[in-house]
């Protein structure tokens, strides 16, 4: 059965569709979540609101572009804004076993390039951070990017250009003798 056919059903109260629907498309939502947010219960919670959103709003899809795109959509805005929520909570709160170390600089070693690459990911601006995950990390094109963020091709490719500048300098000492 097709994707259309399946939204049809869907919109008509088939449960079974649903599922269908659901497990078609629930991999690639919960892998932009978790790129996204950085942490599987927090990707899991925004994978489900981004299917209840989508389902309650499943009227709405025209068919414009496709169903994974529109999916796709829900689950940057969802998280985007869950993530703002989370960060609003956690600057309120402070952690009883980290009252101790106020203080006090903890010396590390030099971590590796995974570690440091993630952390540079971590840091980019949000609207790079994004562009960058969702191309270079789990492989859309820039057109699938600009319908899902609302910005023009154009500029899901500068915001690319700009995150992988700024990643260069960011772990430019990992470069080594490769450096040009």
């Amino acid at each position: 059965m097709d994707e259309r056919e399946l939204i049809h059903r869907v919109r008509a109260g088939d449960g079974v569709a649903a599922r269908a629907l659901y497990d078609a498309h629930v991999d690639r939502v919960y892998r932009l979540a978790y790129r996204l947010a950085g942490d599987d219960a927090l990707a899991q919670d925004f994978t489900q609101e981004t299917f209840i959103r989508a389902f309650s709003k499943l009227d709405s899809f025209r068919g414009d572009s496709a169903l994974s795109t529109w999916l796709h959509t829900i689950t940057t805005t969802v998280v985007l804004n869950g993530l703002r929520k989370v960060k609003r909570f956690h600057t309120r709160e402070a952690d009883l076993d980290e009252a101790g170390a106020v203080g006090v600089t903890p010396r590390e070693s030099e971590p590796d390039l995974k570690t440091r690459f993630a952390r540079a990911i971590d840091a980019l601006p949000e609207g790079y951070r994004t562009v960058f995950l969702m191309h270079d990390v789990e492989g859309y094109t820039h057109e699938e990017i600009g319908a899902a963020l609302g910005v023009e091709t154009g500029t899901s490719k500068a915001q690319l250009s700009r995150a992988r500048a700024k990643l260069r300098v960011a772990l430019a000492d990992f470069a080594g003798e490769w450096a040009t």
